[in-house]
């Protein structure tokens, strides 16, 4: 089960006590105080971690809290601390109060962390009280109380390239042809309802990780078909790749298809509008598709590269142009795909003959 957004109670652990306690031993008739502090309650931290994906392990459990703090006793022993409660949470994953509505923390990678809710102080025993004028007090201190708070978890998913188009544009076959991904694929819309990765081996050593975001339609920015929670994936992408189908069942036009996205994304998030661009024509099998083609290079100004996940034709170009293009981006940077899940597997790509 994938989930990319879950709402919790987190709650760090109450301090232990502190203890009123008195030396008594035979023949110390006026023992002094002895009376220990109280533990630190445990806080609840939230950790990236590789190899976790989404919220399902979150999504049946509401309410998290880190142990307390153990009270303290007689004979000067001070109570345990409380241990720390870590949720881990996949690489992408926002953080934000629920109440305030401010962001907590971005984890982008692997092994950030972020405290969410921490432990209550321990209270302070009588033995601390003890000055040279009160030889004997009976102060001490309750433990505090831990914070707590609910706050939201929104993942955006990691990936170099994210595969944006209509509902049955062709992403999630393409993502099958190019990666060893296996998505599930139908020809009716919507049939992918959550992001899809792979892993592409472009060469011995090059490779990046392509994301299929669930199909957009107009709207979308203002939240028609899923399009708010489909729209937040694209957000962490370094290239798209716009597939245009040719012939689209549902009788509209492929190129004002295409301008359709590209309003939906700038309306969205302007920034993603300046995103970098491949666009492709799918089903070059399919007659019509190099009219189209044309069409799109007239009225856009760019290359547009027919490719075919059936017969493979154009797929080894583009997945060329995808790793030139991400090269130009992060020339000197190590690409994300060092931090993929490792169950994601990839796979070689070669031109049919």
């Amino acid at each position: 089960m994938f989930v990319d957004r879950v709402t919790i109670f987190v709650r760090g652990g109450d301090g232990g006590k502190g203890c009123l306690s008195f030396r008594r031993e035979k023949y110390v008739p006026r023992g002094g105080p002895n009376g220990g502090n109280g533990g630190k309650g445990g806080s609840v931290r939230l950790c990236a971690t590789q190899g976790i994906d989404s919220f399902a392990s979150l999504a049946n459990r509401k309410h998290w809290h880190a142990e307390p703090g153990a009270h303290g006793q007689g004979k000067s022993r001070h109570g345990r601390n409380g241990q720390n409660l870590t949720i881990e949470v996949p690489p992408g994953t926002v953080v934000r109060d629920r109440d305030q509505g401010h962001t907590i923390r971005d984890m982008n990678d692997i092994e950030d962390e972020v405290t969410v809710a921490r432990g209550g102080k321990g209270g302070r025993g009588n033995k601390e009280f003890a000055t040279s004028t009160n030889r004997a007090p009976r102060e001490w201190e309750p433990g505090e109380s831990g914070e707590e708070r609910w706050i939201e978890l929104e993942l955006k998913v990691i990936a170099d390239v994210g595969l944006i188009g209509k509902p049955n544009a062709g992403k999630s076959t393409l993502l099958s042809r190019i990666s060893r991904a296996r998505p599930e694929i139908a020809n009716y819309p919507f049939t992918t309802k959550y992001p899809n990765l792979g892993i592409v081996q472009s060469s011995y050593q090059h490779r990046f990780v392509v994301a299929d975001i669930p199909g957009l339609i107009e709207g979308a920015h203002a939240g028609a078909g899923l399009g708010h929670e489909f729209l937040r994936h694209v957000e962490r992408t370094r290239l798209l790749v716009h597939l245009v189908e040719p012939a689209p069942t549902d009788n509209t036009e492929p190129v004002e298809n295409y301008f359709a996205i590209r309003r939906e994304l700038e309306l969205h998030d302007p920034e993603l509008a300046k995103r970098p661009e491949i666009i492709t024509v799918t089903k070059s099998e399919i007659p019509v598709s190099d009219e189209i083609r044309l069409q799109l290079e007239t009225k856009t100004g760019q290359n547009v590269l027919g490719i075919s996940a059936v017969t493979g034709q154009g797929l080894s170009t583009l997945v060329h142009q995808i790793t030139d293009h991400l090269a130009q981006l992060q020339p000197n940077a190590p690409s994300e795909i060092h931090q993929i899940p490792p169950h994601l597997s990839h796979r070689s790509l070669q031109e049919p003959s």
